[in-house]
């Protein structure tokens, strides 16, 4: 196997676009096709495209958290070029102005984020400030990614360990030992939660749900370790070592593994929560982003295996843009009715659902693929 870390991975477009997809409409398909065809198979695989409703874990409730992991990992890789037009080995290094020109660009990379979230969630509709949600994906995305940029710019790696787990741990003392009034402590309700409290406090505007927002004020601080920990896979990654890239694959494996017995064992006494950002579905989620991302840089990357998963290329170098489409800015489904429409109607009644949820997929594949051809991206 060779190491293609000096170039650009093109398994992190891959594993982007694979999450983006149950998003942007994947998951329709799936529900579709286990009404229509309701084997045990098909009908467990809906039930893993929804939330959770508390407590507990769905392969749905891990899209978010790859997403920021993914953003973590390319890190490293974008400041690559800083490092060596500066001619300095760490990003500690980098002079203050470069520094303070990098500040800047993840500033306004966050500040763009957190708007394109207002509007994703309907700022442009002008129902009033108490009816706008604030808080969204895409502001949790800027948010973690920004702090967690601020830490690798200015602190060794062990520093960054210390925020790791500093982060989690912290997060874990306050949501069990500060006291929430008319609860109590440790009470890790939707009412009774200190995020909620938070959220109810401080939080401007709508909540998602009443009494708490699943991207809340508090619940951010976590967050930030899912972005940290897509930062130290991919310094690992491209962190010039004795060791071989099949050694580096079975310590990020391994390592993998260890976070995930760890969230389970911390899940007794911290439920792993995809709504709290709890420190147990860090760990929980953080090991298997890791093995997601392993599984797709071996085939992708090491293997060449690349020609499968162009669709999945299309959705990933144009992630942000497809969500705020998908979310509703675009209505793909009206487009896919006018041109499949007419041939849909002469499926079986049964069938016609997973036929429409497809020909949106086909609407939104072909919007992309323009869109690759002129190299027009949407870059924050």
């Amino acid at each position: 196997m060779s190491n293609p870390t000096n170039g650009r991975l093109i398994s992190l477009d891959v594993l982007r676009g694979f999450v983006m997809f149950w998003i942007m409409s994947g998951e329709h398909i799936i529900h579709a096709l286990a009404k229509a065809a309701p084997i045990p198979i098909f009908i467990w695989m809906s039930s893993q495209l929804h939330h959770a409703e508390w407590n507990g874990i769905t392969f749905y409730d891990m899209i978010f958290p790859v997403f920021l992991f993914v953003a973590g990992v390319s890190m490293p890789f974008s400041f690559e070029k800083k490092m060596s037009l500066a001619g300095v080995k760490t990003p500690q290094e980098l002079p203050s102005g470069e520094k303070r020109k990098i500040y800047l660009s993840m500033l306004r990379r966050t500040c763009i984020l957190l708007v394109l979230g207002f509007i994703v969630n309907g700022l442009l509709r002008f129902d009033g400030f108490d009816h706008t949600r604030f808080a969204s994906v895409l502001g949790r995305i800027g948010l973690a990614w920004f702090f967690a940029g601020i830490i690798y710019l200015n602190f060794d790696f062990k520093k960054q360990l210390i925020w790791f787990f500093g982060i989690l741990i912290g997060y874990y003392v306050a949501m069990k030992w500060i006291p929430v009034p008319d609860f109590g402590a440790g009470v890790l309700t939707k009412e009774g939660s200190l995020e909620g409290y938070i959220d109810r406090l401080f939080l401007p505007g709508r909540l998602h749900s009443t009494v708490y927002d699943p991207e809340g004020i508090f619940s951010t601080l976590p967050a930030i370790s899912t972005a940290l920990l897509g930062v130290f896979i991919g310094t690992f990654l491209k962190a010039k070592c004795p060791f071989s890239i099949k050694v580096k694959l079975l310590l990020m494996t391994l390592t993998a593994v260890v976070l995930i017995i760890a969230g389970l064992i911390w899940d007794i006494n911290f439920p792993i929560n995809k709504h709290l950002w709890t420190s147990s579905f860090v760990c929980f989620v953080g090991g298997f982003s890791i093995l997601f991302f392993v599984f797709f840089y071996v085939i992708i990357d090491l293997l060449g295996f690349q020609k499968w998963a162009f669709p999945l290329v299309l959705i990933g170098s144009n992630s942000i843009l497809i969500y705020i489409a998908a979310e509703g800015s675009v209505d793909f489904k009206h487009t896919a009715d006018y041109v499949f429409g007419g041939l849909i109607q002469y499926t079986s009644i049964v069938w016609q659902p997973f036929f429409t949820a497809l020909s949106v997929t086909v609407v939104q594949l072909l919007l992309l693929y323009f869109l690759y051809k002129k190299k027009w991206f949407l870059k924050i």
